[in-house]
């Protein structure tokens, strides 16, 4: 974590190049119909150029990446994409502003096959509304699936355009498996940022073990009420666990609190009583620190504790001269008070 974050500025570039590369040769995999757009060495340079570019950027070219293929497919698949393009950038992507990423991340999720990663991650690290860039990247992972089964049929010459743009529109519309992963999604993320925002101790990993669980409750619970999805129980029990620990590993790297050293404290002011909860982190970088002493003076300008103990100084150093030259003045005697007891008791035994 102390190296991560002396060097986040050097890292976050190579983590952008590497989710930018794994999307374009995802989408290039699955569809690879246009060949002048198919090459690692393009892809490669549209990967830099997002390195240095905001993440919406990267959606932005893998936008214009499946309209090129589908527009080798024909015409009718690259109206039909440009349209569910625009419309998934003016229903969801104006709520998402920032949070590109997570659209980015869902068919690769997908792709390595740990799908209930996505919902508990982006709840953990953001707010709810991923709930819009996690559903679009669901549509536009099923999409192109059913783009790439497709695009044979597409290319026939025994269908109209009509034919094309319905069988377009039935493989998006009617698939149930989508939208059974939309909802599950968007239980998950909600459940996930509301326990993970309570004040309660442990919050974090309450809130990834109850995702794990929401996960696999929703999708088997689809799957009994929805006849054309099947939905593998063991398969699904391995994915949720693996995302769960993931989770665990992102709660260490971005939270990390020590409950066991908790601290509640209360101020007020003029107008609000402030009740504070307050969880220090586990591991604390240690930094070196300079401690003076202060006596029991307690102020807090530093000059005025110098000039009071240059007075003691100066007071001792007096009184240390005065003690080694003393001068004693002994008073005169004054004869005319001073009697003679003895001798007058001399007299009065004589007078006996």
């Amino acid at each position: 974590k102390n190296f991560y974050s002396k060097n986040e500025v050097y890292f976050l570039p190579f983590f952008k190049f590497g989710i930018a590369i794994s999307f374009f040769y995802w989408i290039t995999r699955n569809l690879g119909f246009m060949t002048q757009i198919t090459s690692i060495y393009v892809l490669l340079v549209l990967a830099l150029i997002c390195c240095i570019l905001p993440s919406s950027m990267m959606v932005l070219i893998g936008f214009l990446l499946i309209l090129g293929h589908a527009y080798a497919i024909c015409l009718e698949a690259a109206a039909f994409s440009l349209v569910l393009m625009l419309f998934l950038a003016l229903l969801f992507l104006r709520f998402c502003r920032g949070q590109s990423a997570v659209l980015v991340c869902t068919p690769l999720a997908f792709t390595l096959d740990i799908p209930a990663l996505l919902p508990i991650g982006s709840a953990l690290l953001g707010n709810a509304l991923t709930v819009f860039p996690a559903a679009t990247g669901v549509i536009i992972y099923y999409y192109v699936r059913s783009l790439s089964a497709s695009a044979e049929t597409l290319r026939g010459a025994g269908l109209e355009i009509l034919d094309k743009v319905r069988l377009l529109a039935d493989n998006l519309v009617q698939n149930w498996a989508m939208w059974l992963t939309i909802v599950a999604f968007v239980v998950t993320i909600l459940l996930v940022n509301l326990i993970r925002t309570r004040s309660f101790d442990h919050a974090w990993k309450v809130a990834i073990f109850s995702g794990g669980v929401s996960y696999i409750l929703v999708m088997l619970g689809g799957s009994y009420l929805l006849e054309n999805v099947t939905v593998s129980m063991e398969p699904l029990l391995i994915q949720a666990g693996i995302s769960v620990l993931i989770g665990l590993i992102m709660e260490f790297l971005f939270f990390g609190g020590d409950y066991s050293r908790t601290e509640r404290l209360e101020y007020e002011d003029d107008e609000y009583y402030y009740y504070v909860k307050a969880v220090p982190k586990a591991a604390v970088p240690a930094s070196e620190r300079n401690i003076k002493r202060i006596t029991s003076i307690q102020k807090d300008d530093y000059r005025y504790q110098e000039q009071v103990s240059a007075r003691e100084k100066r007071s001792s150093r007096k009184k240390r001269e005065e003690e080694n030259f003393i001068i004693t003045v002994e008073p005169e005697e004054d004869n005319s008070s001073h009697v003679d007891f003895e001798k007058k008791l001399e007299e009065s035994l004589k007078d006996l």
